[in-house]
């Protein structure tokens, strides 16, 4: 048993403090606080604690508005008060690019919230377990706890809940076992469009889902809004969520939202950011780093269904997006068509493999990687298109911080970096960096 202070947050959203030069992380600590603990665990560098008391409680304490918020793990900072969450996020950003980038002098702008920081989520994918239980992971371990409500989702995906778990007992449809890989329901994922559109997508271990027909009928009828309903089949012994095919069991493949005044075509497997109030923010703030003038050639690395791309289409010259996923490229050629936007050519393919093929000056270009960040080789290959500008859209600071420290050894300055609050109440920030060339 120890009582230590706390005097900051990890990437995670647990508390950090010292005891004796070693690092102690303690789940449910705030900054400012002093709590006694009881150490569960110990490495060489640093311990886990388990909370046992709060000896003086933050000011930025308040009561979590989710009643299961200590068992799941979808939230971690329900407990911190959302101004607190704001700036603890921007520090998180600081010191990736101190500890892990060894960059200094960069000016890293105040985060920017959400005026409602509760259902915001357009999408979300839950897992399902024994008998039927569908939720969040309980923190730290696989367990599901079982819930018909989260504060984070629209609303709409909260009917998804009820209705999916009614009727998948009623046709005695297995969950999915990860240790025996017996059963057939993997996760249940729902994307709510903005005009209220509703697509559910039953994740299945196996290609057969039993009475698909009758299950699509009643999901119909418990919810007429419903627009489309889709089985993906992910059959391998990993987690990933989503497999590479989907059968559609009623309606249409995609469904539509919107970021500004631009609509987009999402189908299943495509990416598209889930706050699109937030999103809207972010790539005004890409579109505002990138200093396009309409003469820029802009090429858009990591594109997805290419709504970063289109977004800043009529502010350039000519927009080239890359994505290796066929299916997404597939729907940014077609939001382009729909949204009369002439200007952006969208190419399928490995960036590293497609941008030197292009043999074209790029005045900007647009990175907006998954968590694990760019691979050296295509940060190598972008520098060597010698741009003037790289604006770089991060959901990860730390490989941020790393990945623009590379880009310092091609002659590249970090000018300016704007943290956006994509997911309240999470331990996540999204991140913007103007990249400049020396």
């Amino acid at each position: 048993m120890i009582e230590i202070e706390i005097n900051g947050l990890g990437t995670n959203g647990e508390g950090v403090g010292r005891l004796d030069n070693l690092t102690v992380f303690i789940e449910g600590a705030l900054p400012g606080e002093k709590v006694s603990a009881e150490i569960i665990d110990t490495k060489k560098n640093y311990a886990v604690g388990k909370l046992i008391k709060i000896l003086r409680e933050s000011p930025d304490r308040v009561q979590p508005i989710c009643p299961i918020f200590k068992e799941c793990g979808g939230c971690q900072l329900q407990h911190l008060k959302y101004s607190a969450q704001l700036i603890w996020k921007r520090q998180q950003v600081i010191d990736a690019l101190e500890r892990i980038g060894k960059i200094r002098g960069v000016e890293i702008f105040n985060t920017l919230g959400m005026e409602n920081p509760l259902r915001y989520r357009n999408k979300m994918q839950f897992p399902v377990g024994k008998n039927l239980a569908i939720g969040c992971y309980a923190r730290g371990s696989h367990k599901i706890i079982d819930t018909d409500t989260c504060l984070i989702q629209k609303a709409a995906a909260d009917k998804v809940l009820v209705a999916v778990k009614k009727i998948l007992r009623k046709f005695h449809i297995s969950p999915y076992d990860e240790d025996s890989h017996k059963g057939i329901l993997r996760h249940v994922m729902s994307r709510v469009g903005f005009n209220g559109e509703l697509m559910i997508v039953l994740v299945t271990a196996s290609k057969i889902l039993p009475n698909e027909k009758n299950i699509a009928k009643a999901i119909r009828a418990e919810l007429p809004e419903v627009t489309s309903i889709q089985q993906n089949v992910q059959t391998f012994h990993n987690n990933v969520i989503l497999g590479r095919e989907t059968k559609i069991l009623f309606g249409k493949p995609t469904i539509k939202d919107k970021i500004g005044k631009l609509e987009f075509n999402i189908s299943a497997r495509s990416f598209f950011q889930v706050n699109t109030a937030q999103a809207e923010i972010l790539y005004e703030t890409a579109k505002n780093f990138a200093c396009l003038t309409g003469k820029e050639i802009v090429i858009d690395a990591y594109c997805g269904t290419g709504t970063i791309g289109l977004y800043l289409a009529k502010s350039a010259y000519k927009v080239i997006g890359i994505e290796i996923v066929n299916s997404a490229i597939d729907d940014a050629k077609k939001n382009a068509r729909e949204n009369k936007i002439r200007n952006a050519e969208f190419i399928v393919g490995d960036a590293m493999k497609v941008i030197p093929r292009l043999d074209i000056y790029a005045d900007v270009v647009i990175v907006d990687p998954p968590r694990a960040g760019c691979d050296r080789k295509v940060l190598e290959t972008l520098a060597a298109m010698n741009p003037a500008r790289i604006v770089y859209v991060s959901c990860n600071p730390a490989t941020l911080a790393r990945d623009l420290a590379i880009l310092a050894e091609f002659g590249y300055h970090t000018k300016k970096i704007q943290p956006v609050d994509m997911f309240p109440h999470s331990s996540h920030i999204e991140a913007v960096a103007q990249v400049e060339k020396i």
